[in-house]
């Protein structure tokens, strides 16, 4: 077997035996990670659901990509950043709902290859994050995609699963269920090229899970997660609070329980349920955001962000939680840092490498 992957150099025994129980000790000791959020929607500076929030038809928001230029994105710095933040790994937008990627792929032109940009960034952060022994987490709409022809509709389905336009958009043939077909062809072809392309991978972070709650029979999870596996068998996955159980953490925002209560039928709650209760005894991870609501920038958040004391306390809360902490920048439209996110994350790596991380504590205590 070939070596372990850079961040794993210290499982090096434990990898050659089985990969994927070296990543899941290493994760359990990680405690601290980065959530980058960063796509054309970085451009409108009114958050990461704009498309759907403001009902924006597909072909308008396609032109985004004429305008993104990612000219400030520098992996070098984000990782050197994370390192001094006291982070151990990186989270990563590869596509987000608006299903503009910033990886190379051939299944779309909507991708930052294929914009002004001209450049990977997706494969720019993997390799300043190998040269650094940071681990890199790919996260991948896997179950919503408001640009994807068969994606399925909000009728029957799931009502964000489309913007709600006063007609239907053109670009849309999604009829039957059958159709769907074509979107998990799309989705299994990229992921292929994620785990194919970027050297070793710490693990897939799938999202949104309502979606898959909704309409479970529509996703081939089993399937997907033995494609990951079986091309990096180290590769944790994630699909928030979970899906089928079969999850090496789960990753829910800010709160660490069941989202049963948010569905509708007595069918979808029991699905929610039982991969709640499958996971929720594991090593997890809580994500958060620095600005007060948003994950992609929202220039109207400014000066509203969380204070080094109110992270230190989410670490404290995920330890007591038994998770990590995934804490989330959006970066400018030009993909730099937040100067006020960047204060904040090394002021509380400075703290720790002073003080350490904080003992276990509830803020709901």
């Amino acid at each position: 077997m070939a070596t372990a992957p850079s961040y794993l150099k210290d499982f090096e025994t434990l990898y050659q035996q089985n990969p994927r129980d070296a990543a899941r000790q290493w994760f359990s000791e990680a405690k601290y990670g980065l959530f980058m959020h960063y796509g054309v929607y970085s451009l409108l500076g009114r958050g990461e659901w704009v498309m759907l929030n403001e009902r924006i038809p597909v072909a308008e928001y396609a032109k985004l990509k004429d305008q993104f230029t990612a000219e400030n994105f520098d992996a070098d710095f984000i990782t050197d950043m994370a390192l001094d933040a006291g982070m151990r790994y990186i989270t990563m937008t590869t596509r987000h709902h608006d299903s503009f990627c910033l990886f190379r792929t051939e299944q779309t032109d909507f991708n930052s290859l294929s914009a002004p940009c001209g450049r990977d960034l997706i494969g720019e952060l993997a390799e300043a994050c190998a040269r650094k022994e940071l681990g890199l987490f790919f996260y991948y709409s896997y179950a919503l995609d408001w640009r994807h022809p068969y994606f399925f509709a909000r009728e029957g389905g799931w009502d964000r699963a489309r913007p709600a336009y006063d007609t239907p958009d053109p670009a849309y043939k999604f009829e039957k269920d059958s159709d769907f077909q074509h979107y998990i062809d799309f989705v299994h072809s990229q992921l292929r090229e994620l785990l194919t392309q970027y050297g070793p991978v710490a693990g897939m972070w799938f999202d949104p899970i309502m979606p898959y709650y909704y309409r479970p029979d529509l996703f081939p999870l089993e399937e997907t997660y033995a494609l990951v596996r079986s091309l990096q068998p180290q590769c944790l996955i994630a699909f928030k609070q979970g899906a089928n159980g079969d999850e090496d953490f789960a990753s829910p925002e800010r709160s660490a329980r069941s989202l049963e209560n948010r569905l509708e039928t007595d069918a979808q709650k029991q699905v929610a349920r039982a991969a709640w209760e499958k996971n929720r005894d594991q090593h997890n991870e809580v994500c958060d955001t620095l600005q007060p609501k948003a994950w992609g920038y929202k220039a109207d958040d400014s000066g509203q962000h969380r204070t080094p004391d109110e992270v230190l306390g989410l670490l404290a809360d995920a330890a007591a939680r038994n998770s990590n902490l995934l804490l989330n920048t959006g970066p400018l439209p030009d993909g730099s840092i937040d100067r006020e996110d960047e204060g904040i994350l090394r002021e509380v790596g400075a703290r720790l490498r002073r003080d350490g991380f904080p003992a276990p504590r509830l803020l709901d205590a």
